[in-house]
Formats: C-alpha cells, sequence, structure tokens
C-alpha cells in the first residue's frame, strides 16, 4: 500500500479522520496517562459524589422525621410543664389569703407595741360590730359604698390614749410588702376615723418590708411603718 503523502497540516488532519485508530495511537505518544485517564477519573468522582449526595439526603430524611418525633414529645413535655406551672399559679392563689391571714393575725398580735411605737397606749382592737357600728351611726355621705365596704374589713382599727389620756385612733393595714395600695388604704381610714369620730387618728402600715415607692409618704410622715418581727411570723 502506498504511503500517504503528507505535505500540510491538513493533509495530517484528514489522514486522521480517515484512520482513527492512528488517532487514538498517536493521542497515546503524545499524552501522559494521566491526562489519558482523567476523563474516566473525572466521571468516577461524578459518581462517587452523586452517590454521597444521596446518602446526605437520606441522612437529613431520617434526622428530619426523627427531630419530628422528637418535637411532638417535646409539645407533650411543654404541654406537662404548663399544667404544672397552672398548679402552682393556682396553688399561689389559694395560699393568698392564708398568708394575708397570718401576717394579719401577727400584727395582732403585735397590737400594743404599734400602738407604743405612736407615743400611744392600746386600749382595743375594734372588731368588725364595732367598726359596723360606727358606720351605722355617722354621716357617710358620699362616700361610695365599696369604700364603706373597705373601711369595714379594714386589717386592724385601733382604739388608743396619747400620753394626756386623750381617746385617738389608729388604722393599720398589713402586708408582708407594704405598698401603695395598703398606704392609700391607711390613710383613707384613718381619715375616715377623724370624720366619723372627731378624734386624732394617724395611719400605720405594717409588714416584713416595704415598697420603695412608698418611702415618699413615709419620710412625709402621712403613714407610719412597723416593721413585724420575724419570730411574729414563724409557725410554731
Amino acid at each position: 500500500m502506498q504511503a500517504p503523502e503528507i505535505a500540510t497540516v491538513e493533509d495530517l488532519v484528514r489522514i486522521l479522520d480517515e484512520h482513527p485508530q492512528w488517532l487514538e495511537a498517536l493521542r497515546e505518544r503524545l499524552l501522559t496517562r494521566e491526562l489519558l485517564d482523567l476523563p474516566q477519573q473525572l466521571a468516577d468522582f461524578a459518581a462517587a459524589t452523586e452517590r454521597r449526595f444521596e446518602a446526605v439526603e437520606r441522612q437529613l430524611e431520617v434526622q428530619g422525621r426523627q427531630l419530628e418525633a422528637q418535637g411532638g414529645r417535646l409539645g407533650k413535655v411543654e404541654d406537662r410543664l404548663d399544667g404544672v406551672e397552672g398548679q402552682l399559679n393556682q396553688l399561689r392563689i389559694d395560699i393568698g389569703p392564708l398568708k394575708a391571714a397570718h401576717v394579719r393575725n401577727a400584727a395582732r398580735s403585735a397590737a400594743d407595741a404599734i400602738a407604743e411605737k405612736q407615743g400611744l397606749e392600746l386600749v382595743a382592737i375594734l372588731g368588725r360590730q364595732e367598726l359596723g357600728a360606727l358606720l351605722r351611726s355617722s354621716d357617710t355621705h358620699g362616700i361610695s359604698k365599696d369604700d364603706l365596704e373597705s373601711f369595714r374589713f379594714a386589717d386592724m382599727v385601733l382604739r388608743a390614749t396619747d400620753p394626756d389620756g386623750v381617746e385617738c385612733y389608729v388604722a393599720v393595714e398589713v402586708s408582708y410588702t407594704a405598698n401603695g395600695r395598703d398606704t392609700r388604704r391607711a390613710v383613707r381610714n384613718a381619715e375616715y376615723l377623724t370624720r366619723f369620730t372627731g378624734r386624732r387618728a394617724c395611719a400605720v402600715v405594717a409588714g416584713q418590708r416595704f415598697d420603695d415607692r412608698i418611702r415618699e409618704a413615709l419620710k412625709s410622715g402621712a403613714v407610719a411603718w412597723y416593721e413585724l418581727h420575724q419570730r411574729l411570723l414563724e409557725v410554731d
């Protein structure tokens, strides 16, 4: 067979097109084995990467289902915690009146000391019936029914005498932490006592501590403070 004549690059390209096996032989002579294997390696790498992506997706799906299941359990736990919190709040509400009654009883046991701190001598602690009788015998025009009822159920009203033996009164409001509401009620009740009896009356708040917001009222003398001793609040 006559050898093909190659005079130009175009002749070479034409001959290689006519004889593909020559092209492959030429490629192997010109290129390194690494370069020849690179397309296959890239294909293998792409396939392996795809398999890894699929494995990650499957793992994410499993974790997603687990999180959903845990979310359900967490929801149940949260519901239980909400229920416990509700029970605790209800317990606080239920204990509130008992706590208030306890601190009022402690204040009653210290009635003589409360009067003494005001420079007075205790005569008696007025009961509900006595306060009711005082209201019935007094001019209560212009006082709301709510305020009259609040006065009747004041925490404590003391009848006392001053150093000259003159009768007077002490309106006492009691809380573990005396606040603005206690202060207003004590001052109001003292004003009512003076209005109903014509006698001097002073306002006192008693408790273990007081809200800083009533400090100005205490400083001005509008209301006096009596700290209940811890021993009075202990349960034997």
